[in-house]
């Protein structure tokens, strides 16, 4: 399976619509058989993510990214993993490993407990 990961110096892209780097890894059985960067510029969404589908990307690991986005990445066929942070290696190695779901490979703000806000009150004081 081929995986992909958006990458600026060296760590996961914060932000998707902005990477302008891939690393590419194909895996077999938890190892990384091979892998390659490929650059990717496109300021197109549309083709950014016909670029993931023509690499035969089977699962993205990637920062941010806005829903829409992420809708036409899915419907591609392509598991999405988002709100990813860490250097590429660890973060491929979590991969491999299935725990890259540990809160050291998280976003900071997303995928842990919501605040509520509560009424009269400003978001600080939840």
């Amino acid at each position: 399976m081929k995986v992909a990961l958006t990458v600026w110096e060296n760590r996961i892209s914060p932000v998707f619509d902005f990477a302008r780097m891939l690393l590419v890894a194909d895996i077999e059985n938890g190892v990384v058989l091979n892998r390659h960067y490929e650059p990717f510029c496109s300021d197109r969404i549309l083709r950014r993510v016909a670029m993931l589908s023509d690499l035969n990307v089977g699962v993205l690991i990637c920062g941010a990214v806005s829903e829409p986005t992420a809708n036409m990445i899915e419907a591609r066929g392509i598991r999405l993993v988002p709100f990813v942070t860490g250097s590429v290696s660890q973060v491929l190695d979590a991969y491999i490993k299935n725990i890259l779901s540990a809160p050291d490979f998280r976003m900071p703000g997303c995928g842990g407990r919501r605040r509520r806000r509560r009424r009269g009150r400003s978001p600080g004081y939840n």
